[in-house]
C-alpha cells in the first residue's frame, strides 16, 4: 500500500468532509485494508453521473487495495428514503426493487472492479429481524434526536405527515454499518445525517465508530441543481454516446473542473498540471472539455465510440456545418421551458401542433441529438442549437 500521506491526498479530492480524518490517519497506517461502504436504495433502474461520485471515490479506495461493499438497500427501498422529501416517498414493491437493482450492477461494473467488489443485500441481515430485534434498535435513538432531521423539521411546520416508517429509515440504514462492521461508510451531503447514526449505532453495539466521508452532490449540466432526471439536466449513464459528449460539453468551463475533480480518473497531480495549463493559456478550456467528454463516453461505451462522438460534435459545432447567419436569441434562466412553446415563440412552427409533429416525424434536433419526447423540457441557462428540418436553425445562449 502506498504511505498514508499519499493514500490521504487521493482520498482528500472532492470530499466534502471527513469524520474524523485524524482517525481515518490512524487506521490508514495500520497498513491493513479497510471495509469500505456505500449503499444506494434502487429506486429507479437508470444511474446518472451524479450517482457515480460515490462510485469514483469507491474505486480510489480499491485502487489503494482496500474492500470495497457495494450495498443494494433492496430492504430500505421498499421504505423510501425520507432525505430531501417535502413529503412521505411512495413505497416501492419486492419486485420493482428486484427489477431495478437488475441493471445496476451492470452501470456499477463500469466503474469498480467486479472482481474486488464485494456486493451485499441490506435484506441479508433485515429480513432476518424479529419484532425484538426491531425494538432493541428503535431503543438506540430517541423521537427528540430523530426530528432534529431538517426535512422533518420542515413537514411539521407545515403540518405535513412524517410516517413512523420514515423515522425508522435512518435506524434500519444506519444498523447496515453495525451488519457489515464498516470501517469507512460514503454518502452524499445530504446523507450526513444517516451516515452519523450508523457511527452512534456501531458504539451501541460495541464496535469502533466508522469514519464518515462525504462527498457533494453533483450539479446537473445547467450548473444550478443537483442533477436529476427529473429536472432534465442529467447525464445518464447509457445515454447514447454523441447524447453523452454533446451534454458534457454544453457545461460551463467552471463546472468542467467541478467534473473533473469528481467523475475523472485521471491523478491529482496530472489534474493540477491540467488546470495550470489552462490558467496560464497554454491550454484551451474547449479541448480540457473534449479530453474529459471522451474519457467519460470511453468508461461506459467504448474509446471507439467516444472518439466517434468527438467527430460527430467537431462535423456539427466545430466545422460550422450549418448556417453563418442563424438568429440567436438570449436563454431565460433556469425555468424549463417546453420544446414545443420554444419553436412556435421563436417561429421556427407555427404552432405547439405543428412542433408535436415535426418531432415525431424526428425533424427536430437540439445539439445534433432527436429530440424524441413532445414533452422535453429545456432550462435557459445553458448553450443550444435547434434545428427544425433542414434549413431552420436558432441557437440559444446562457443567460
Amino acid at each position: 500500500m502506498l504511505q498514508v500521506e499519499e493514500q490521504l491526498k487521493t482520498l482528500r479530492r472532492g470530499t466534502a468532509e471527513i469524520i474524523d480524518e485524524k482517525d481515518l490517519k490512524e487506521l490508514l497506517s495500520k497498513d491493513q485494508p479497510l471495509r469500505i461502504k456505500a449503499g444506494f436504495d434502487p429506486t429507479a433502474p437508470d444511474l446518472h453521473l451524479g450517482h457515480t461520485v460515490l462510485l469514483h471515490k469507491m474505486k480510489q479506495f480499491q485502487d489503494l487495495g482496500h474492500e470495497v461493499i457495494f450495498l443494494i438497500g433492496d430492504f430500505t427501498g421498499m421504505i423510501g428514503d425520507p432525505t430531501g422529501r417535502s413529503e412521505t416517498r411512495k413505497n416501492l414493491t419486492p419486485e420493482e426493487v428486484k427489477e431495478n437493482a437488475k441493471t445496476y450492477l451492470e452501470q456499477v461494473y463500469k466503474i469498480l472492479d467486479n472482481e474486488k467488489t464485494i456486493i451485499s443485500y441490506n435484506s441479508e441481515w433485515m429480513g432476518e429481524f424479529t419484532s425484538v430485534n426491531m425494538i432493541e434498535l428503535a431503543a438506540q435513538f430517541t423521537v427528540a434526536r430523530m426530528l432534529e432531521r431538517d426535512d422533518f423539521q420542515k413537514r411539521l411546520a407545515k403540518n405535513l405527515p412524517v410516517s413512523i416508517h420514515e423515522l425508522m429509515y435512518p435506524l434500519i440504514q444506519g444498523y447496515d454499518s453495525v451488519a457489515l462492521k464498516s470501517d469507512v461508510e460514503l454518502g452524499g451531503t445530504d446523507q450526513k445525517f444517516n451516515l452519523l447514526v450508523g457511527r452512534d449505532l456501531q458504539r451501541a453495539y460495541g464496535q469502533k465508530p466508522q469514519i464518515v466521508i462525504t462527498m457533494p452532490l453533483l450539479e446537473g449540466t445547467d450548473g444550478v441543481q443537483k442533477m436529476s432526471k427529473s429536472l432534465g439536466n442529467s447525464i445518464g449513464v447509457f445515454d447514447n454516446p454523441n447524447e453523452m459528449f454533446g451534454k458534457i460539453m454544453s457545461i460551463s468551463d467552471e463546472l468542467m473542473w467541478r467534473y473533473y475533480e469528481l467523475l475523472s480518473q485521471i491523478s491529482t497531480n496530472e489534474l493540477g498540471s491540467i488546470q495550470e495549463q489552462a490558467k496560464l493559456g497554454a491550454l484551451n478550456p474547449k479541448t480540457a472539455k473534449m479530453n474529459l467528454a471522451k474519457e467519460i463516453v470511453a468508461r461506459y461505451h467504448s474509446s471507439d465510440l467516444a472518439e466517434a462522438a468527438n467527430i460527430e460534435f467537431e462535423n456539427v459545432f466545430k466545422k460550422k456545418n450549418i448556417p453563418e447567419d442563424i438568429p440567436v436569441i438570449i436563454g431565460w434562466g433556469s425555468e424549463p421551458y417546453n420544446i414545443c412553446t420554444i419553436l412556435k415563440n421563436n417561429k421556427l412552427t407555427d404552432s405547439t401542433s405543428a412542433a408535436r409533429r415535426l418531432i415525431q416525424q424526428g425533424s427536430v434536433t437540439i445539439n445534433g441529438e432527436k429530440v424524441e419526447d413532445v414533452n422535453q423540457e429545456l432550462p435557459g441557462n445553458q448553450e443550444y442549437l435547434i434545428k427544425v428540418g433542414k434549413k431552420r436553425f436558432l441557437k440559444i445562449t446562457p443567460g
